[in-house]
């Protein structure tokens, strides 16, 4: 059976009435999980993985992943309308996405990270299919030079986000780097600046800190200036429909944000986090306006979502050709 062949066969099957009703279940789970901050589609893919041994593995297969990018977007949903992202790799669209929100555009938000994780998913659908071969081999020759300066590449884009400033960037990096040495060493087991607390021994988690920066600093914000402009209660149909200028400011983004998610999703451990952060760095380097972003840019929704969708697609590129899972959640 050739690719396309494997494909269509794929295809007819995930049509199927019963199959997609497995697909909707782990779909609007995963989407309520995903809004739910701190949960994440691990815990959820781990309460479903008994149900698994009642189905078809091809049923199972569709309901999990249906989980893992229903979480993604019920992430974004989060990260827009109330600034707690509820998921690691959702922080990024809450730079542009909740200043979008408080201008009464939450749905034009929302049809942004729906459109760009949509069109990511296709991108990173394409290279699976066609370019899996040659990213399985090209992830296996990566080595541990190799996943050093990618990391560094991370973190240096990193520093580029929040501040128009480097040196401040910078020095936020560090001190993320201070914050994430803290747990256990999972290659000595030796435990750092735990200071004895059992609570410490797994690190400080992600998305309590974001948390606990964002969420709990707009409740305090909101508290101070009862009538500080939030976002628009309700959200109508037509509240969803972007500008044309909005919709010419999309196809860019969208396609290099998905190429990236689709590179370095490919790479055993380095998640759709990572491609969020470098796709976010990369828009706001190429823009003509990078002042725009941390305003309320749409470009700054769109390129994380379509890259860590695209990573999530791309990130079975090593499950399924060399047995090797790309995260915990592909261990799953």
């Amino acid at each position: 059976m050739t690719t396309w062949e494997g494909l269509l066969h794929g295809i007819g099957f995930a049509l199927q009435p019963g199959v997609l009703v497995y697909c909707v279940l782990g779909v609007v789970l995963g989407t309520f999980v995903g809004v739910l901050p701190g949960i994440g589609a691990m815990a959820a893919i781990s309460l479903l993985l008994p149900i698994t041994y009642y189905i078809t593995p091809e049923a199972a297969l569709i309901m999990l992943a249906g989980v893992y990018y229903g979480a993604q977007y019920g992430g974004s949903v989060a990260s827009i309308l109330m600034r707690l992202p509820g998921t690691p790799q959702s922080a990024v669209t809450s730079l542009d996405g909740y200043p979008l929100a408080r201008e009464g555009r939450a749905g034009v938000a929302l049809f942004t990270a729906m459109a760009s994780s949509f069109a990511g998913s296709l991108i990173g659908i394409a290279v699976l299919v066609t370019l899996a071969g040659w990213l399985s081999r090209a992830a296996t020759a990566f080595g541990a030079a190799d996943y050093a300066a990618m990391m560094i590449l991370g973190l240096v884009a990193a520093s580029t986000i929040g501040s128009s400033s480097p040196v401040k960037g910078f020095a936020m990096v560090v001190l993320g780097l201070l914050l994430g040495c803290v747990g256990t060493d999972v290659n000595s087991g030796v435990q750092r600046f735990t200071f004895g607390r059992t609570e410490l021994l797994d690190g400080i988690n992600l998305v309590a800190l974001a948390m606990g920066l964002f969420g709990v600093a707009e409740l305090i914000a909101n508290v101070r200036d009862p009538d500080r402009q939030g976002v628009t209660a309700r959200i109508g149909l037509r509240g969803l429909m972007p500008r044309r200028d909005d919709l010419r400011r999309l196809p860019g983004p969208i396609l290099r944000g998905g190429a990236l998610g689709s590179f370095f999703g490919a790479l055993p451990g380095t998640g759709s986090t990572l491609s969020s952060f470098l796709a976010y760095a990369l828009e706001r380097r190429v823009s003509r306006r990078p002042e725009r972003f941390g305003k309320g840019a749409v470009e700054g929704i769109s390129a994380p979502e379509a890259a860590n969708n695209a990573a999530s697609i791309s990130a079975f590129v090593p499950t399924l050709t060399l047995g090797i899972p790309g995260d915990p959640i592909m261990a799953l």
